[in-house]
C-alpha cells in the first residue's frame, strides 16, 4: 500500500507475527516500593512464613530520647499498631516492643526497618521470641544465685 510516496505495511492477519505479544511475568517484576503494597502482595501469594515470624517485634539500639509519637511515625507506615512499649529503666533504655495487628505488617516492618538509621543509630528489629527471653532471665537468676552463694561462703572468683 502506498500513501504519499511512502510504503506503509499493513499486518496480514493470516501471517503469524515475528514477535509474540508481550506477557507480564509476575515472578520477574520488582516488588512494590510502597510498604503496604508489599504486605498485600505477601498475602496474595501462597507464602508460608517462617516459624519465628511474630506480630510482636523487639527493637534495640533506639535513641534514649525517642518519643512514642516518633515510634508510631516510624513503625506505623507498615500497618496498624496495637501497642508500643518503650523501655525506661536503666537496663531497658534503648529498647522497645512493637505489637502489630497483622503478622504480615510485622514481617514487612522487619524487612524494611532492620538497619534503619534513627538519630545516627541503626535500629535492630527482631521478632520477639519468648523462649530466648526466658532463657536470658533464667541465666541472670542463676548468676545472682551463684554470686549470693559465693558471698555467703566467702568464695572469690578474682585471681590472686
Amino acid at each position: 500500500m502506498r500513501r504519499d510516496n511512502k510504503i506503509v505495511e499493513t499486518p496480514d492477519p493470516s501471517f503469524p507475527s515475528l514477535f509474540p505479544p508481550k506477557k507480564n511475568f509476575p515472578s520477574l517484576s520488582r516488588p512494590p516500593n510502597n510498604p503496604r503494597m508489599a504486605a498485600i502482595s505477601l498475602r496474595k501469594g501462597n507464602t508460608r512464613l517462617p516459624p519465628e515470624v511474630n506480630r510482636v517485634l523487639y527493637v534495640r539500639n533506639l535513641p534514649f530520647n525517642i518519643s512514642s509519637e516518633e515510634m508510631y511515625d516510624i513503625f506505623g507506615k507498615y500497618g496498624a499498631i496495637r501497642q508500643i512499649r518503650i523501655g525506661t529503666n536503666k537496663d531497658t533504655r534503648g529498647t522497645a516492643f512493637v505489637v502489630y495487628e497483622d503478622i504480615y505488617d510485622a514481617k514487612t516492618a522487619v524487612d524494611h526497618l532492620s538497619g534503619f538509621n534513627v538519630a545516627n543509630r541503626y535500629l535492630i528489629v527482631l521478632y520477639y521470641q519468648q523462649a530466648k527471653m526466658g532463657k536470658k532471665l533464667d541465666q541472670m537468676k542463676k548468676e545472682e544465685e551463684i554470686a549470693k552463694m559465693q558471698e555467703k561462703y566467702g568464695v572469690s572468683t578474682k585471681d590472686k
